[in-house]
């Protein structure tokens, strides 16, 4: 069987867990939490995220980080993006060498502006005697529409795996493949993990649409400006226009701005209905990605000089008090221009 660690024990990296052992793999889990790991091992249910699952025995987990890498052909990443850099700094000795490190995270780091393989290429990419290697290859990205509770309940799903190496990524396709998730192969990392990252922004601002009462007018203006906005950031860095008409791009930015099983537009909702931030902290269990991410999205864009204004606007929402109803107006008072420019 092949053999697969999870690192995060989160929803998404539990259902991808079960994902992986429908697949036929042996799967160990890792959290940092006894209490979730002991459930998991005597239970088969993880009840602080999915509580109504119940995991395949071939799915098991543990708190120590060295026996879920040991053996491990593909290591999957599932914790916060901002908490990334850290983590696998103290895991990394632990990792085996030919290992295939697949993200399921979607943001973009603070500070660096980097995206989730640069990250994870900058800590792994030493080999063993401290020489400089290219892990390119082997770093994967999955994404795509992964509504976690959806794929827990094995309702049917695509979703992307991106690689530089086709190889490699056809490796990992066949790893997760099941009646239920149906993975595509893609070359285009770039325009995959920036999909990911910047829907969470944009279902942040179409939550915020509901939360004031507007109506599917705007919501779906807001999806196709920010679709929009992705392409274009995607196109300044290198990434192919193809990828955002596709699971990736536009397939995960539906499924993120219009269902309420997404953090991101719930967290939306409550500020727009008058929430401060600290308040839809609060009460938000899990993590919003796109409550961090859109900062260092916008960094990224003024790096690139792209013009980001949805993700501006949601950026002087969350983090700069801007009351919802004036960044909605300065919004709209933006000079026109062509559709296309």
């Amino acid at each position: 069987m092949t053999r697969c660690a999870v690192f995060g024990t989160g929803s998404w990296g539990t259902a991808f867990a079960m994902v992986l052992a429908d697949a036929g793999c042996e799967v160990t889990l890792w959290g940092r939490r006894p209490g979730p790991v002991e459930a998991i091992n005597t239970g088969r249910t993880n009840p602080d995220y999915l509580p109504d699952v119940e995991l395949p025995a071939s799915v098991r987990a543990t708190t120590d980080p060295a026996e879920a890498a040991d053996g491990a052909e593909f290591t999957v990443l599932a914790v916060p993006s901002q908490t990334l850099r850290g983590n696998l700094a103290a895991w990394a000795p632990l990792l085996p060498a030919d290992t295939v490190l697949v993200s399921l995270m979607k943001g973009v780091e603070l500070g660096t502006a980097k995206r989730m393989s640069e990250v994870i290429e900058e800590v792994v990419g030493k080999a063993p005697d401290g020489s400089p290697e290219d892990v390119r290859r082997r770093v994967a990205v999955l994404t795509g529409p992964n509504l976690a509770k959806e794929i827990a309940a094995r309702q049917p799903a695509a979703a992307v795996v991106a690689c530089a190496d086709e190889a490699v990524g056809r490796r990992l396709q066949s790893a997760c493949h099941t009646p239920y998730f149906r993975p595509y192969t893609n070359t285009d990392v770039v325009g995959c993990e920036l999909g990911g990252a910047v829907k969470n922004v944009i279902a942040l601002a179409v939550g915020i649409a509901g939360g004031m009462g507007l109506g599917d007018n705007a919501k779906a203006s807001l999806i196709t400006r920010g679709l929009a906005e992705t392409t274009r950031l995607g196109l300044a860095m290198g990434a192919d226009a193809h990828t955002f008409a596709g699971l990736a791009g536009m397939g995960d930015l539906v499924a993120t701005c219009s269902s309420p099983l997404s953090r991101n537009h719930t967290f939306g909702a409550n500020l727009g209905r008058g929430m401060s931030l600290q308040e839809t902290i609060a009460v938000t269990k899990q993590t919003a990605e796109g409550v961090k991410s859109c900062e260092s999205v916008l960094d990224l864009a003024r790096r690139h000089q792209v013009d980001m204004p949805i993700t501006e606007t949601v950026v002087d929402i969350v983090h700069e008090g801007k009351p919802p109803l004036v960044a909605l107006k300065e919004l709209m008072s933006r000079s026109a221009k062509p559709e296309r420019h």
